[in-house]
């Protein structure tokens, strides 16, 4: 099966909300709003199977030279298919050519960002991110995700 992975669409908004909830129900990703996915539309990746929607990802800029990886999903029945990693490259393929130079996700799956050319890092590096976000975030004193880091230049 090809994996194809475009720019989201507002037509996009019901299954990005559908993809991202499931996942906040499990408490592994923070939820989003349709409203929230409307506003930020423009951020976000789709990824398609035979004409069927099957993933998703975001790309948000916290910085001059620094974009974080959000919201990265796959369908349930479609995990390990490749589907995360063709995500991740376009939105790799995304911040370069916004010439940004670095890229961090934060995450449970150490491993698959591993694989993706990712390294460990720790959180504090990235004010921007604790500042912007994480201060709004129940798990802010307790946050057991990791960060990783991918520099492009």
């Amino acid at each position: 099966m090809t994996v194809v992975c475009r720019k989201a669409t507002p037509e996009d908004v019901d299954i990005l909300f559908d993809i991202i909830q499931g996942y906040a129900e499990q408490g592994i990703m923070l939820p989003r709003s349709r409203e929230v996915l409307i506003a930020q539309i423009d951020t976000f990746v789709v990824a398609f199977i035979e004409e069927r929607l099957v993933g998703c990802g975001s790309l948000t800029r916290l910085g001059q030279d620094l974009v974080e990886i959000r919201s990265l999903g796959v369908t349930q029945g479609y995990k390990g298919q490749g589907i995360g990693n063709a995500l991740v490259d376009f939105l790799i393929e995304e911040a370069r050519a916004q010439h940004i130079p670095k890229v961090m996700a934060l995450t449970y799956e150490v491993r698959f960002f591993e694989r993706n050319g990712f390294t460990v890092v720790e959180k504090e590096i990235f004010p921007e991110k604790v500042w912007r976000d994480c201060i709004h975030c129940k798990k802010q004193h307790c946050c057991d995700e990791i960060a990783v880091l991918k520099r492009l230049d």
